[in-house]
């Protein structure tokens, strides 16, 4: 079986290489406060298969999941599954794949295409919450900048969880209405990046529709946005300057603004310290705002991490914040050990104030 097997480059044939590679992980998490039960109890063999030949290829990610809780959650998954052709000014892609706009971490800006599967929340890996969507990207690449351009004929949405048997379940929710699979239903948008030597920024443009379902009549559905916006990206010796804005612009005419500053610090010995805040308005509503902090030291030679990721709900009183150490027992095998802490007043986190976890995740790289 692939799974035990080390990383695969098989010798060309007729000029197609071949590569295998991918992981096997298994995580449990515990709740810590009554009713002190199962949180998740799932094991998955990632498979990545990657052909090339001439500039061109085929990638296919994809999940054999095992899930103890959620039975439905088990079976074979398909991530993504997509082909490519580029040269040193051309990059296109067509197929099922994951579009990661913006220089935020682990928030959402201009990072809109690619929605999330919240079917545990935040308490995952946040590469692992991104939902792949069918589509067409075009990349024409310069030394100093590039352009972009994207068509999603299917749009993806947010995956919510229902089941009263997931301790994340948002509880049952009324019928759900899609955009019908259009033609003038299709995302579509364009992303501008220039590399200035010192200082990187991008504007986007993307029509789109909003990725959370929203309650209308007897019915949860979406409505149509135009989203414009743009990124940049700052070093200046150990720190890094990073920020983003948006105009959400429904087809109604409301504007909702959305501005992102961060700043990440390098002070050596193995530290990282990053920290982020995230403000939304619009007229005539209730402002929001959602601070990070990321913070992380390696020790004994880089064979141990230790980290903590927070979300801070400024207005409403909440936080989520994920802490783990990360052990290294070889190139290929890590074990990491981690806790979730929850507290709301209200807000996005008041649903899960009582699902703080202590977790446990073993990894083997193939």
């Amino acid at each position: 079986m692939a799974a035990l097997l080390p990383a695969i480059a098989l010798p060309a044939q007729d000029g197609l290489d071949v590569s295998v590679k991918g992981f096997v992980d298994t995580y449990h998490a515990f709740r810590t406060e009554s009713p002190t039960d199962w949180m998740s109890s799932r094991t998955r063999v990632r498979g990545e298969v990657r052909l090339e030949k001439d500039g061109g290829g085929a990638f296919v990610s994809a999940n054999l999941v095992y899930n103890a809780l959620l039975k439905d959650m088990s079976g074979f998954q398909l991530r993504e599954a997509y082909a490519y052709w580029g040269n040193p000014h051309w990059d296109i892609r067509a197929g099922k794949q994951i579009i990661s706009w913006g220089v935020a971490d682990g928030l959402r800006v201009t990072d809109l295409i690619s929605p999330m599967d919240y079917s545990e929340f935040l308490a995952q890996d946040y590469d692992d919450i991104r939902v792949p969507v069918g589509a067409l990207r075009v990349r024409y690449l310069r030394d100093a900048w590039s352009l972009e351009a994207v068509a999603v004929p299917v749009p993806e949405f947010f995956k919510l969880p229902t089941d009263p048997a997931n301790p994340w379940s948002v509880g049952m929710l009324p019928p759900e209405v899609r955009p019908e699979a259009r033609l003038k239903n299709m995302e579509y948008g364009a992303r501008f990046c220039c590399f200035l030597g010192g200082v990187d920024f991008s504007l986007m443009a993307l029509r789109t529709w909003t990725k959370m379902p929203e309650l209308q009549g007897d019915h949860i559905g979406y409505h149509r946005l135009t989203v414009l916006g743009g990124d940049i990206s700052i070093p200046f010796g150990a720190f890094v300057f990073r920020g983003e804005i948006a105009d959400n612009i429904s087809d109604g005419g409301v504007h909702q603004g959305n501005a992102l500053a961060g700043l990440d610090w390098y002070p050596g010995a193995d530290w990282n310290l990053s920290a982020q805040f995230n403000y939304t308005w619009q007229k005539d509503g209730t402002p929001s705002a959602l601070a990070t902090l990321r913070v992380s030291k390696a020790l004994l030679h880089n064979a141990l991490t230790l980290s903590t990721f927070a979300y801070a709900d400024v207005r409403d009183k909440g936080v989520f914040n994920r802490l783990s150490a990360d052990w290294t027992v070889t190139d290929q095998i890590h074990a990491i050990l981690g806790y979730d802490y929850f507290y709301a007043d209200g807000g996005m986190f008041l649903r899960y104030a009582h699902n703080s976890e202590v977790w446990v995740k073993l990894k083997y790289n193939f």
